[in-house]
């Protein structure tokens, strides 16, 4: 996932998490597309949440890019678009302390995409699941095979 020239390369991802049940065993996956070059990542956790496992693939996805890039980031999750885009100044600000003055749920992979989105330009889309699009279908069944493999 890199360029010769010193521009920031563009990167899509597509990321998608679940459980079943939800908690139980989980698995992520993410798609990475940069210049016509695929990376496939999946992965999971025998006792976790839907949104744990969403927040993983997001994480885990930034994490897989080697230098500073463009992203457009797709996820069919609101949890990951929203905490992302619009809540998590306000956990900072408050001390990972949510609205009510609770502990933030999931802070420790809030942090970790925190972190791993430093040297990027991010775009957050939101893509609604299972409606068609080709790539969050395949991320979807990344995860469940993420789930399957433990």
């Amino acid at each position: 996932m890199s360029e010769a020239s010193g521009e920031r390369p563009r990167v899509e991802i597509w990321t998608d998490g679940g459980c079943k049940p939800n908690p139980g065993p989980g698995g992520w996956g993410a798609l990475l597309v940069c210049r016509g070059q695929e990376k496939e990542l999946l992965g999971g956790d025998p006792e976790t949440t839907n949104n744990r496992m969403e927040l993983t693939a997001a994480a885990e996805a930034l994490e897989a890019l080697k230098r500073p890039c463009i992203v457009t980031l797709h996820t069919d999750s609101e949890y990951l678009r929203n905490g992302i885009t619009r809540w998590h100044t306000g956990w900072v600000r408050r001390k990972w302390r949510n609205a009510a003055g609770d502990p933030v749920a999931n802070m420790d992979l809030w942090q970790r995409i925190l972190e791993a989105a430093k040297p990027h330009e991010i775009d957050w889309l939101w893509v609604k699941g299972h409606s068609g699009d080709e790539n969050n279908e395949r991320v979807d069944q990344l995860a469940t095979r993420g789930r399957e493999e433990l």
